[in-house]
């Protein structure tokens, strides 16, 4: 068994075994950030739903008001005048059949995806190497689209994407631990909210399960859900 360092010991101890409400959890998490670099603060939901079943799928997107803190790498498959958008947007990389032979060659040195509708019958082959990894565009998230300076845009002010895994858990990034209490709390109630809206009407019983808190090399914090759901509701 592999030994659980001091620090990680020491961040631990500062968490009691209890729920925590959001202001208080994200304070904590900032204390039990003790990495050298600015960790990520994450979020995980643990939700009441069965992901086999496609009308019980929970997938979306939503905007973060502090952004993530992170410099996102968009790519944008495009041509002709939505090629000139994309680059005068801000994207990253742009192009066409140029990325797709990249991407096909090994390539992913980027973060987020998006495609003209006109491209996906082209980019929509690149299913198996793009999909795992989350980088697939996708007409769901906004991430397929001829509005590609709003996208872009959004992505830039801090849109983030979520998807419950095979477990039935969403794991979402909120911020930094550079950020401040309120901004972590803030971010945290913008996500609790969207996964509320996009409740799916064939889940019966209880819908948000459990949620932790945590940074990236921190222990987990256990939140009081039905407080946090009954404020965002």
């Amino acid at each position: 068994m592999k030994a659980v360092g001091k620090k990680l010991q020491q961040a631990a101890a500062k968490v009691e075994p209890k729920l925590y409400d959001l202001p208080e959890a994200s304070e904590l998490v900032k204390q039990t950030a003790t990495a050298k670099f600015d960790e990520t603060v994450e979020l995980t939901i643990r939700l009441g739903v069965d992901p086999k079943r496609a009308d019980q799928m929970v997938r979306g997107t939503t905007l973060l008001p502090h952004g993530t803190g992170k410099k996102v790498r968009i790519l944008v498959f495009a041509k002709g005048e939505k090629e000139q958008e994309a680059k005068q947007a801000g994207a990253d990389y742009v192009g066409s059949d140029d990325l797709l032979e990249k991407i096909k060659g090994g390539w992913l040195e980027f973060d987020q995806a998006i495609a003209t509708p006109d491209l996906m019958a082209s980019v929509g082959k690149l299913g198996k190497v793009l999909g795992p990894r989350g980088l697939m565009p996708n007409p769901k998230t906004g991430t397929v689209t001829f509005e590609i300076g709003k996208a872009i845009e959004e992505i830039r002010k801090g849109r983030v994407e979520y998807k419950v895994d095979k477990a039935g858990v969403v794991h979402v990034p909120i911020g930094r631990a550079s950020f401040n209490g309120a901004q972590i709390a803030q971010n945290a109630e913008a996500i609790f909210s969207s996964i509320v809206k996009a409740k799916p009407s064939s889940s019966k019983g209880k819908y948000i399960k459990g949620a932790t808190m945590c940074s990236t090399m921190g222990p987990g914090i256990q939140l009081e859900c039905s407080t946090i759901t009954r404020q965002v509701d």
